[in-house]
């Protein structure tokens, strides 16, 4: 049996599967950190986790586009994300907070396949208290995690997913949202 066929029960095959759904899709790797923690206190006291965080770039898309897939085995099972993420225009050159929500989450419907849960989220960033907030960069995050009943189904479950997700996310970036935003670097 291959991995893109077998029960998930630990994080490198979730791993392996999500890398060779995204390489298959065109998406190279550009980063893979992996931490595993064992100290905890409080609520998590006695527990480890293992976690990956994936990085992942393509050349049919702008080079300030990527995908991330963050992946983590605990005592509560395997869970995992991906999420496109791009730079956006400065903060001066958004529209109002309110209508570029909108117009994301309209891109978002237009583009994804229907029931399931996307989060989006934007990061505004300034490199110091004295720089103008005007000039703050954006980063829109746009999340799917994957659900625990796909990790459950096993690896080709998973690997659809992924193959889902990646095509929603190149439509994305061909939506008349994204091209109205423009190339951030400018």
């Amino acid at each position: 049996m291959s991995e893109t066929t077998d029960r998930l029960l630990t994080l490198e095959p979730l791993i392996t599967v999500v890398r060779d759904a995204l390489s298959g899709a065109g998406w190279k790797l550009s980063g893979l950190e992996k931490t595993t923690s064992h100290e905890f206190v409080g609520r998590w006291e006695g527990g480890g986790s293992r976690r990956a965080y994936l990085f992942f770039h393509c050349d049919r898309v702008a080079d300030f586009v990527r995908i991330d897939s963050f992946l983590e085995e605990s005592p509560r099972g395997l869970r995992g994300d991906l999420a496109l993420v791009f730079a956006a225009p400065e903060l001066a050159d958004l529209t109002p907070m309110p209508q570029f929500l909108a117009a994301l989450s309209r891109m978002t419907v237009d583009c994804m396949p229907e029931g399931y849960k996307i989060i989006l989220s934007v990061k505004l960033r300034l490199e110091g208290p004295r720089e103008d907030p005007r000039d703050a960069e954006t980063e829109v995050r746009l999340r799917l995690p994957i659900p625990a009943g796909a990790i459950d189904a096993g690896g080709y479950a998973v690997s659809s997913l992924v193959s889902l997700a990646v095509a929603g996310f190149e439509r994305m970036t061909g939506h008349e949202t994204f091209a109205m935003l423009g190339d951030p670097r400018g």
